[in-house]
């Protein structure tokens, strides 16, 4: 007779789930019920534990171990690999450590490892990493995001800080009860805030949409694609060419200015060097006035509902929302910038549900009253080698060591890499011109790669470590937009010989002989009642009483606490600029920045502007129906690429192969029909998908979503089967300046696909299989043995 069901409390970067097991085997994963609308990808979850693309014991690299410390052969992802034993590998990658640190400095070691690995604050692989390497003296790190990094860097020259981009910008909630106009340049988007760094207690997006369109809110929706936005919301959509906002926000400003409907008092008052902005709007630079008229020639939209729109907004209670996406861009500071000088212009920040605010919906918890505390992580010992560079750059990093770059107003130089260590994430996704990248990835002496399954970046390694999934360990969540603290209980036994992250790090730790300062003594559990503890003691509920025991949490599973104060964004700034100054070089919003006029770039001027891209669609010939502007979108499917062969995931592909969205027009102009297959190609690279039309898109934009794993048809630089587009994408900045993702930023040919190609996922569990089969010949080669 079976057993009873026992029900087993977890969380995730796509919500809470409790796993229902019964006589020790998983039967069910469920989202929880009180969360407002829970994740689809919740469902995927048991991926973790399909032993397919498992890495189940430590693997080495065939050919490093037979020259150990010398660049890449050419034969990363080619070569074999060789199982060896934890003590083996533990001492391998010790040894490299320390060989690396002695002879080249802690700087020659790269330990970026960005990527979304684990929701829990104990088993964070990044975190850990850098804590056991901080404690060895640094190493080389990263600044900001690959989803955003244009628009902090110019947030925090123009407002002082970049919190209006981080989740503590005016509330959707207080948007909803006193907005009148909501012109969304972007998205604001159900399918990206299914996640939350750390977990969120209850996704909330689409109850707050729902308040603003009760309300009445006019919503004029701006972006090349429609459904960026919910279509009961039943928002005004305006078409715009990609990489385009920033021409149309400022035609806002100059058609303000003209009909006398700008707030001088507000920009005497709240502003510096507005009268820089001013003189680029009117002309009296460039003899080129930034009209409703210009801006429609650039953005396709008529210059009629420009002006329309520059009245309406002067004459309601107007919030301008930016997404994420927009500054993923070349020049993408531009759109930040300028979305905060209209703002400035019609003199509305600081009053409730007014003003700008960046990211709505780009997470779950953006736009929430999340975030009066949170979950501290295992804490690191900060970076003593004070080296990193801007997140995007790494490419250029290992390419160009010694060479110099900017980096908001700074000159810094890049290091010399001899030993990258990744521990979750997989920047063969998310990196752009991953040709490019391949060849960067190629330099260093020793790359390690701690994962859970074998990602195309760990069969691009010379070391790789298994670590377990969520489902295989305890752990605990929350971070600061989160809403509440999360338990993560271990629901089954770790699959082959993989451990833990914390367990590797501290058998790396131990051997590298700082063991006793990694841990503190602590192991596992010890650290989760620690950090819990520490945040009782700082963080009330929601009611204000103070958290519950550790033992009551553990058994409830979660435990919400205290939102902030629902306050509108600089509005204490507002009611006294000079008892509260912004952080600025004048103390005011930026509009002409002295420091950028000194610096003197050519991609980032003293004002907001409108600087053409290198590609974008007024860069298409004439007449040339096969160019198209892609848009590398995120998947509604999955995080990123985790759980991409998962069945959500699957469920958004044909054949395991990505669909890109076509305008019908655009595709019946090359006789491409629904469902058939094509070819995006340019000079970086070239993949296939299966075209998808749609009337929701601009025509000649194409949208393919990131996170296939990358399968390339025969070695580097071949055609890429699976439907990744970062083997098309500009591995550029946005700017000197902000040193982001340019991705958005990219000009593809299409074409119908006549050529016979395998299927994706045959091809990358072939690849795998390949790679990672260990036939004896092997052993006899290397002389490493099957000691496990």
């Amino acid at each position: 007779m079976s057993g009873s069901i026992k029900i087993i409390h977890q969380a995730s970067h796509w919500g809470r789930f409790d796993a229902h097991l019964r006589d020790g085997r998983l039967e069910a994963i469920e989202p929880v019920q009180d969360d407002a609308n829970p994740s689809k990808i919740i469902a995927s979850v048991t991926g973790w534990l399909d032993p397919t693309y498992r890495i189940k014991q430590p693997m080495v690299r065939a050919g490093w171990l037979k020259n150990k410390g010398a660049s890449d052969d050419g034969a990363r992802g080619m070569d074999d690999f060789v199982p060896v034993s934890w003590d083996r590998a533990l001492d391998l990658v010790s040894a490299e450590v320390d060989r690396v640190i002695n002879q080249h400095g802690n700087a020659a070691i790269f330990a970026g490892s960005y990527g979304w690995a684990s929701s829990g604050r104990v088993h964070h692989p990044a975190t850990l990493l850098k804590r056991m390497l901080g404690i060895l003296g640094g190493f080389t790190g990263h600044k900001d995001t690959y989803s955003i990094a244009a628009g902090p860097a110019i947030l925090r020259h123009v407002l002082g800080d970049d919190g209006a981009c981080g989740g503590r910008s005016t509330s959707l909630e207080m948007i909803a009860a006193h907005c009148e106009t909501l012109v969304v340049f972007g998205a604001i988007a159900p399918r990206t805030a299914q996640i939350e760094a750390g977990g969120i207690m209850s996704h909330e997006l689409e109850t707050q949409l729902r308040k603003v369109k009760a309300r009445g809110t006019k919503i004029i929706h701006i972006s090349p694609r429609k459904d960026d936005l919910p279509d009961w919301l039943n928002a005004e959509w305006w078409p715009i060419r990609p990489n385009t906002d920033a021409a149309l926000m400022l035609a806002l400003g100059q058609e303000l200015v003209a009909a006398d409907l700008h707030d001088p008092e507000f920009l005497s008052e709240y502003c510096s060097g507005s009268e820089i902005l001013l003189d680029y709007l009117s002309g009296a630079d460039d003899a080129l006035p930034k009209t409703a008229q210009w801006a429609a020639d650039i953005t396709g939209i008529d210059a009629a509902k420009i002006r329309t729109l520059a009245h309406r907004m002067a004459a309601s209670r107007t919030h301008i929302s930016v997404s994420w996406s927009l500054q993923r861009a070349q020049h993408g500071e531009q759109p930040f910038w300028a979305a905060i000088a209209v703002a400035a212009m019609l003199g509305q920040i600081g009053q409730p549900g007014c003003g700008v605010g960046f990211g709505y919906g780009s997470l779950g918890g953006v736009g929430t009253n999340n975030g009066i505390g949170a979950i501290g992580s295992v804490p690191n010992f900060g970076n003593p080698a004070d080296s990193a560079i801007p997140v995007a750059r790494i490419a250029d990093m290992m390419l160009n060591p010694g060479a110099r770059y900017s980096y908001q107003g700074q000159d810094y130089t890049y290091p010399d890499i001899r030993m990258v260590y990744w521990a979750g994430g997989n920047p063969f996704h998310h990196h752009q011109d991953l040709n490019r990248f391949d060849r960067a990835w190629a330099r260093p002496e020793t790359i390690v790669v701690q994962d859970i399954v074998w990602t195309a970046t760990a069969l691009r390694a010379d070391i790789v470590l298994p670590a377990v999934s969520a489902l295989e360990r305890n752990d605990i969540a929350g971070g600061r937009r989160s809403g509440g603290v999360m338990a993560m209980q271990k629901v089954v036994e770790p699959l082959g010989d993989a451990r833990s992250d914390y367990d590797i790090f501290s058998g790396l730790a131990e051997r590298l002989g700082v063991g006793d300062s990694f841990t503190e003594g602590r192991d596992e559990l010890s650290w989760i009642k620690h950090l819990y503890e520490k945040c009782r003691t700082q963080v009330p509920m929601a009611q204000g009483a103070v958290l519950p025991t550790f033992e009551e949490f553990w058994a409830k599973g979660a435990v919400q606490i205290a939102s902030v104060e629902d306050t509108a964004h600089l509005a204490d700034f507002r009611n006294d600029p000079d008892a509260h100054p912004l952080a600025t070089e004048s103390g005011r919003i930026v509009l002409g920045s002295r420091e950028l006029k000194k610096l003197a770039y050519d991609d980032c001027f003293a004002h907001p502007a409108w600087i053409e891209p290198k590609e974008w669609l007024g860069k298409r010939r004439v007449q040339d129906d096969a160019v198209f502007h892609l848009i590398s979108s995120q998947p509604e499917g999955k995080l990123h690429s985790q759980l991409d062969a998962a069945p959500v995931s699957m469920a958004c592909k044909v054949n395991g192969r990505e669909q890109v969205l076509l305008n019908p027009n655009s595709a019946r102009a090359l006789n491409i029909h629904n469902g058939q297959l094509v070819r995006l190609h340019n000079e970086r690279g070239a993949c296939l998908a299966y075209a998808s039309l749609s009337e929701n898109i601009v025509e000649n934009v194409a949208i393919l979503a990131t996170g296939s794993w990358l399968t390339m048809r025969n070695g580097a630089n071949s055609i890429e089967l699976a439907g990744n587009p970062n083997v098309l994408t500009q591995d550029i900045p946005s700017s000197q300046y902000g040193q982001g993702c340019a991705a958005h930023s990219c000009l593809v040919t299409i074409t119908s696909e006549m050529e016979p190609h395998p299927d994706p996922v045959s091809a990358y569990l072939t690849q795998m299989r390949d790679l990672t089969a260990y036939p004896n010949q092997i052993f006899e080669k290397t002389g490493e043995t099957n000691d496990r």
